[in-house]
């Protein structure tokens, strides 16, 4: 009896793994797009340190990231289960924040020119302050990292809404883990790819493959710094998409108009056209509600710093 108990307990085990693979499947699947937004974010804000340190850097942000998790995980759940009503207005509010941040980007670059190649000011020895370059920057991913995670958290919670109290506990942290370490694996690679780059270019040797190497070297130092120029532009750019549709979904009527404008436009077009219009404009249509919304909350946040600025003159 004993030992037909214990094989029902490992059928059970074996019962509840699989259920929690499978949905962990499914969740990781309805984030792989934030992911993409993630992963480009994150690679340009931990860009423009100094070599030796961009690993260290990548890994302080990857812990942040992490701690996020530990944060967002229970929280989520504990939201999900006593107020779920209130977790689209809290992940709008994280939209917002992201629109306000990327256009706080563009409106600064449009106003004051391309920022300095991340220069501060020399410390009193005469080098300069890394110290505070880095702190800002880790600062800066971790707290962008935040609204993405949280977003993550939210998509694959709702995946595994009906399932039980365990097994989305299971979900979630799984997901948490295995993003947070893709993500910063590839920012991992991407920020040394040009260490890379200039140590295969400097490979000695006369043979065909040396020569093959040298020039995939050369390849990869030309390749580098346009890659997280794109990297800038489309962190940017996912800063809107990301946030614009957090907002999109949450507004009542506005996820609704832009399939019925996707549709229209994909009917209007000719057959090769509609199916990418079908992928491409909802996208871009995002991140035009995006720029709207970070141009309102920069100005709303304009007005409400000279409001505060008045107000404590006046006292």
């Amino acid at each position: 009896m004993a030992g037909a108990s214990l094989l029902t307990l490992f059928d059970d085990i074996a019962a509840i793994l699989d259920d929690v693979a499978l949905m962990s499947k499914v969740a990781a699947k309805k984030t792989a797009g934030v992911l993409g937004d993630d992963l480009a974010l994150n690679a340009q804000q931990v860009s423009g340190v100094r070599a030796e340190r961009e690993l260290p850097v990548v890994w302080a942000v990857g812990v942040g990231s992490l701690k996020n998790k530990a944060i967002l995980v229970p929280a989520a759940l504990a939201v999900s289960a006593a107020l779920p009503s209130a977790i689209t207005p809290l992940l709008m509010l994280g939209g917002l924040y992201l629109c306000y941040e990327g256009f706080e980007k563009i409106a600064h670059r449009l106003l004051h020119g391309a920022p300095a190649a991340h220069t501060v000011a020399p410390a009193a020895d005469g080098d300069l302050d890394i110290v505070a370059l880095e702190r800002d920057k880790i600062k800066g991913a971790i707290r962008t990292d935040f609204i993405l995670s949280a977003e993550i958290i939210v998509i694959a919670l709702g995946t595994v809404a009906t399932a039980p109290f365990g097994q989305q506990v299971a979900v979630l942290a799984g997901v948490a883990v295995l993003m947070t370490v893709g993500v910063y694996g590839l920012v991992a690679g991407i920020v040394k790819l040009d260490d890379a780059g200039l140590y295969l270019s400097r490979r000695a040797g006369s043979s065909p493959a040396r020569r093959l190497l040298r020039g995939f070297g050369a390849v990869l130092l030309a390749a580098a710094p346009l890659l997280m120029k794109a990297l800038s532009v489309v962190g940017t750019l996912a800063m809107f998409m990301v946030g614009g549709g957090i907002l999109t979904h949450g507004l009542t009527g506005a996820h609704g108009a832009i399939e019925g404008a996707t549709a229209a436009a994909a009917g209007m077009a000719a057959a090769g056209l509609g199916a990418a219009l079908r992928a491409a404009l909802p996208s871009l249509l995002n991140a035009l509600a995006g720029v709207a919304a970070g141009a309102l909350a920069l100005l709303a946040a304009g007005a409400a710093r000279k409001l505060w600025y008045l107000l404590k003159r006046k006292t």
